[in-house]
C-alpha cells in the first residue's frame, strides 16, 4: 500500500468532485440521502483550499480519497454542547474514499492522520458530524474513541438530523 497524503492544490478539485459524485451515487444506492448535489461541491473546495485545510490521499499518483482539518466552527456547531472549550479544536469535514477503493483502510489511514495532526498540533478535542440514518460511518467513528454528543440539522442536504461526535485527546 503506497499511499501519501498531502495538502490539495486547486488543480485537484475536479477528481475530488468525481469522488464525492462516485461517494453520493454510491451511499444513494444503499439508500443513504446523506450527499447530493447541493453538497460537496466545488465552492466548498474552494474554501477549504484557500484556508489550506483540504488534504488529499494518493495511491500512485491517484487521488482516492479526501479530508478537511479545520479550525472552523461551523454556525451550526454553535449549539451543541461540546465536551471541551471552542478554540482547542478541530473539526473533520468532507472525509470522502472513492467507492472503488473502500474497505482497504483508507478511511481509517485519513482520520489517523488527522488525529496525529490535532495531537502533535495541541488541540484538545476533534469534532465532527455524520449524517444520523448512515450506520456504518456511526460505527466508523465510534470504534475510533468519538463520543455521540447531539444533533443537529443541513436542511439543504437532508430533513434527517447529522449526529455530532466528539473525541477528547
Amino acid at each position: 500500500m503506497n499511499l501519501q497524503i498531502r495538502k490539495a492544490t486547486s488543480q485537484d478539485i475536479e477528481a475530488l468532485i468525481q469522488i464525492t459524485k462516485a461517494c453520493a451515487a454510491f451511499m444513494i444506492q444503499k439508500g443513504i440521502f446523506q450527499w447530493n448535489e447541493n453538497y460537496p461541491n466545488r465552492e466548498a473546495f474552494e474554501h477549504d483550499i484557500t484556508r489550506n485545510e483540504l488534504y488529499v490521499l494518493q495511491e500512485a499518483n491517484e487521488i482516492m480519497g479526501c479530508v478537511v482539518i479545520s479550525t472552523l466552527m461551523d454556525e451550526e456547531y454553535k449549539s451543541v454542547n461540546w465536551g471541551t472549550p471552542d478554540g482547542t479544536n478541530i473539526y473533520i469535514h468532507r472525509l470522502a474514499v472513492h467507492p472503488k477503493a473502500q474497505g482497504k483502510g483508507y478511511a481509517q489511514f485519513l482520520m489517523q492522520y488527522a488525529e496525529s495532526y490535532a495531537i502533535k498540533n495541541n488541540y484538545r478535542s476533534i469534532r465532527l458530524d455524520t449524517f444520523s440514518k448512515n450506520p456504518r460511518n456511526q460505527k466508523f467513528y465510534e470504534l475510533r474513541g468519538y463520543k455521540k454528543l447531539e444533533d443537529i440539522y443541513f436542511p439543504k442536504q437532508s430533513v434527517y438530523p447529522f449526529h455530532c461526535y466528539e473525541r477528547i485527546l
